[in-house]
């Protein structure tokens, strides 16, 4: 081989090197689909998940104690490896009224409350408050419990939202029951306060139409949801809590 063919190799491997070493740093802040994340970021989550990072920010009307269940339940999530750098905390909690505004969601990155909201528990689960919880298909009721949120598609209730239960025996059959965040025209104030209870569904946490997408694509993707109830058997064996 000649001098000027090795010449030219010797130089685009020393490119080759240099463009390696100039990726680097970003491939290590890269994580899988569903967005990138910096260990600043990571760190900031985690950090989140302190009740004390938020005790000077706006929270809503949301029960202290139940907010930081919420949170507890996150953070082990985390360190179990269950999930992971989730950005969103949707709280719902279920001991409150359907004509309450009974769900918020929380921006983890931020610490900032972007939604406080009504949602719908299943007509199964009770008329104004909702006392019955199951994991099984056709009981139509809500399940307790933390979820990962997953993917968007388009449905019989038009855009919605899959959300995958992490708890066994206590809601990790969400998916085969198609139990989704979606929107629905039942899901109203005005009527809420005219028949002195919020419409119900088959189970889902349904949404005011008005606010459905915004909020779904404000939590899809790898954000946590956690629903709340004091069913003292679920706070007791949960793997979450405590």
């Amino acid at each position: 081989m000649n001098i000027t063919v090795l010449a030219g190799i010797r130089v685009r491997l020393c490119l080759l090197a240099a463009l390696i070493l100039l990726c680097l740093p970003g491939m290590a802040r890269t994580v899988e689909a569903g967005g990138t994340m910096t260990s600043s970021s990571s760190a900031g989550v985690m950090s989140a998940l302190d009740p004390a990072a938020w005790e000077d920010v706006e929270v809503g009307n949301i029960n202290p104690k139940v907010f930081a269940t919420a949170l507890g339940a996150a953070l082990k999530a985390i360190e179990r490896g269950d999930v992971t750098n989730p950005g969103t905390l949707t709280v719902i909690d279920f001991s409150k009224p359907s004509t309450s505004r009974r769900m918020w969601v929380y921006d983890l990155r931020s610490r900032r409350l972007l939604f406080d909201e009504l949602v719908s528990h299943g007509r199964g689960s009770g008329v104004t408050m909702a006392t019955a919880f199951s994991n099984e298909p056709e009981s139509n009721r809500s399940s307790l419990g933390l979820y990962r949120t997953a993917e968007t598609y388009i449905g019989k209730h038009g855009y919605s939202l899959r959300i995958d239960g992490l708890e066994p025996g206590i809601n990790d059959k969400a998916r085969e029951r198609a139990i989704v965040m979606h929107a629905a025209d039942y899901v109203n104030e005005t009527a809420a306060r005219a028949q002195g209870y919020l419409g119900r569904s088959l189970g889902c946490p349904a949404l005011r139409p008005e606010v459905a997408r915004q909020v779904i694509d404000a939590v899809k993707g790898g954000g946590l949801l956690f629903a709340y109830y004091p069913d003292q058997r679920w706070l007791k064996t949960s793997k979450y809590i405590g």
